[in-house]
């Protein structure tokens, strides 16, 4: 699996401000809804509730909200660059600016595994984090992105 077949290429935001996770769920959901067809709601809602489970930042100023949804076929990321950063409720307690969720069918559990591990690996990389806080060009944040795949790819 590598990010170029889960994240499209409009499924690349870069965001001047985000007031709250709530407003962040929103955002993604909508991008979901633009680039994959998905039903924006059903988004949100399945976001909001992994995220009341405990949340999904992993640190060093990313998160990672992914979620389950009822009629996907496959695993799909939605990626967004934040001008300024949210708290998240890090692990860190550092707040947020990077932030790529998944989506995926329910009843991907190994695919949905997968793709969660090669995106922590992949933002793990301080390098690749710094590539990204440097661009807001939403094709300079994808190609960063696709241009990853085979460095931290098991």
């Amino acid at each position: 699996m590598q990010l170029s077949e889960i994240l499209g290429p409009g499924a690349v935001r870069s965001l001047g401000q985000v007031t709250s996770k709530k407003r962040l769920f929103q955002e993604l959901a909508d991008l979901a809804h633009a680039e994959y067809r998905l039903n924006a709601s059903e988004v949100l809602d399945a976001l909001q509730e992994r995220e009341s489970l405990g949340p999904t930042g992993v640190g060093q100023g990313v998160a990672l909200p992914h979620a389950r949804l009822h009629g996907l076929d496959r695993v799909v990321g939605l990626f967004l660059r934040l001008d300024k950063p949210l708290d998240f409720d890090a692990v860190d307690r550092k707040p947020v600016d990077l932030v790529f969720a998944l989506l995926a069918p329910e009843s991907g559990g190994v695919d949905h595994l997968k793709a969660l591990a090669l995106v922590s690996r992949t933002l793990r990389d301080s390098d690749l984090r710094a590539k990204l806080r440097a661009n807001d060009s939403p094709t300079a944040l994808h190609a960063v992105l696709a241009a990853a795949q085979g460095i931290k790819a098991a």
